[in-house]
C-alpha cells in the first residue's frame, strides 16, 4: 500500500512588522549618520582678520585733494567733484586743465565737475604730481549707488592714490 500523501498547507507571513522594523532601522541609521568625518570638516584654512577701531582722526588742514561724489540737486544726475585745499595747489591744478582742455573750464575754478572716469584719472594723477605730499578723501552722498564710488577708488588706483579717508558723519 501507498501512503497517503499529506497536502501542503500554505505558508503566509504578514509583511507589516518586517517593514515597520526597516523604516525605524532606516530612519535611525539617518539620524545618527555622520556624512563627513570631524577632520574633513574642519577648514584647510585660516583667515586672520584685522583689529578694527574707530578712526577719529581728522582730515588734514593742508595738502588735502577732496573728492566729492554728489546729486546735483537741479538736474538730478551724479557727478565728481575734484578740489584741492591749498589755493596755490589750485590755481596750477586749474592751469593744468585748461591745457588739457577739462571741459567747461575756467580760469581759477575752485572744484572740477565731471562724471568721466578718465578726466577723474587726470585730475587725480595732476593733483599728485603738483603736490606728492596730497592725501586723497571722498566724500559721498549717502543716496549714491556703490559703483560711483567704487568708479572713483578705481580711479585712484590706477594712478598710485591707494591710501585715501573716507569722510563720514559721526555717529551721535
Amino acid at each position: 500500500m501507498s501512503k497517503i500523501k499529506k497536502k501542503r498547507v500554505g505558508f503566509v507571513l504578514d509583511m507589516t512588522p518586517l517593514v515597520d522594523i526597516t523604516f525605524l532601522l532606516l530612519t535611525f541609521f539617518m539620524f545618527t549618520a555622520k556624512f563627513k568625518s570631524e577632520s574633513e570638516n574642519e577648514e584647510k584654512y585660516q583667515i586672520k582678520r584685522p583689529r578694527a577701531s574707530v578712526d577719529t582722526t581728522k582730515l588734514p588742514e593742508q595738502d588735502l585733494v577732496i573728492i566729492k561724489v554728489g546729486i546735483d540737486t537741479a538736474n538730478q544726475d551724479t557727478a565728481y567733484h575734484v578740489s584741492m585745499l591749498n589755493e596755490q595747489d589750485r590755481i596750477k591744478l586749474s592751469q593744468v586743465m585748461i591745457q588739457k582742455d577739462f571741459p567747461g573750464i575756467q580760469p581759477n575754478q575752485t572744484a572740477f565737475i565731471t562724471k568721466d572716469t578718465v578726466w577723474l584719472e587726470s585730475l587725480v594723477q595732476e593733483a599728485r604730481l603738483i603736490n606728492p605730499r596730497a592725501q586723497f578723501a571722498v566724500d559721498a552722498d549717502r543716496r549714491i549707488r556703490f559703483a560711483w564710488i567704487e568708479q572713483a577708488m578705481n580711479a585712484m588706483r590706477k594712478k598710485r592714490a591707494t591710501t585715501f579717508n573716507f569722510v563720514t558723519d559721526k555717529k551721535q
